[in-house]
């Protein structure tokens, strides 16, 4: 048997040998990342029937706890299916994959919807379970912040306050925090965020890279409704209505999109002028095409679209990545 199809055949079987283990403490957290690698040990340990040295010394590579991947898809819960296509690629890349689920109140101005941000934990966790989830990390606010004067990450001073981070001041630093955080209390090898919130998935990357940190941010692609509209936790919100008018940022992305495509225009004033005809009925923080600095771009090439628009009491967030 193959290396890789033993590991395979352990993520198929491992909801066979333990169920999920949901972690709240920091030392909960420890205990289960160390029992679901020693699980994982002892089943390539038990299942070793190879008689072909050369596998069986891939396999032995494999017992050692410092090879053994661990996957991170942090979350606030409230979990849909574009969640899920983060949770299903962490579970198929590494050995063990944990889920954080916590509403970090940092990220959230005093003005904005932290008290009703939608809170489904019991069902987050059953589809984390169904889809073999090793470990849910679901921390109180006390656990993750112990003090009222702690040290704080601040966003990039050009990059962390445009876009979301003027409209939002206080948003990006709240959310370096707490990843930052979680880097650290789980060091997985790859951690996942969805390209939907894409400023916030740059100025990630950038800490990444500024910090030195080791590991590896997978980029997931967006996933839309049936009618097009992206994902979101605050979708719930929306009433029949104003659902109906929410399509209109699907259908201004879907027509940039095509303009490119089959028109090859790349004129990023043009393509903004006729996505705004779009939305002209709609309240608009921002719509414009940046490259991946966060530079304006003039050319609709390797950059990004961003735009976010309010309905009402909602405010949603779109974008369309340009290659």
């Amino acid at each position: 048997m193959q290396i890789e199809q033993k590991i395979s055949d352990y993520k198929k079987n491992k909801k066979g040998i333990s169920n999920i283990i949901i972690a709240t403490t920091k030392d909960e957290l420890k205990q289960a990342i160390e029992t679901k690698k020693q699980e994982y040990i002892m089943y390539m340990q038990t299942t070793n029937t190879d008689k072909d040295l050369e596998i069986q010394e891939k396999i032995q590579n494999y017992k050692d706890i410092s090879t053994i991947s661990v996957g991170l898809t942090p979350t606030m819960g409230a979990l849909h299916n574009g969640h899920k296509s983060l949770i299903e690629k962490n579970v198929s890349q590494n050995n063990i994959s944990i889920v954080s689920i916590f509403v970090n109140p940092t990220q959230f101005a005093p003005t904005e919807d932290l008290s009703r941000y939608p809170r489904t934990l019991d069902e987050d966790i059953k589809l984390c379970d169904s889809l073999g989830v090793d470990v849910v990390f679901k921390p109180t606010n006390e656990i993750m912040y112990e003090d009222i004067d702690e040290i704080t990450i601040n966003p990039p001073k050009r990059m962390g306050y445009i876009l979301e981070g003027y409209h939002r001041p206080t948003h990006f630093s709240g959310v370096l925090q707490v990843v930052l955080k979680l880097f650290n209390l789980i060091m997985p090898h790859n951690a996942y965020f969805g390209k939907k919130d894409a400023q916030q998935l740059i100025i990630i990357k950038k800490m990444v890279k500024n910090l030195y940190l080791p590991i590896n941010i997978i980029e997931m692609p967006i996933i839309r409704d049936v009618d097009g509209l992206a994902l979101s936790s605050r979708n719930v919100y929306l009433n029949s209505d104003e659902r109906k008018k929410a399509l209109a940022i699907p259908k201004a992305i879907f027509h940039i999109e095509s303009l490119i495509k089959h028109n090859n225009e790349i004129n990023t004033y043009k393509l903004k002028q006729e996505a705004l005809e779009i939305l002209k009925e709609l309240e608009i923080d921002y719509l414009d095409f940046y490259d991946t600095n966060l530079r304006l771009a003039e050319k609709a090439k390797n950059c990004v679209c961003l735009l976010a628009v309010r309905i009402g009491k909602i405010r949603l967030l779109d974008n369309l990545w340009i290659e």
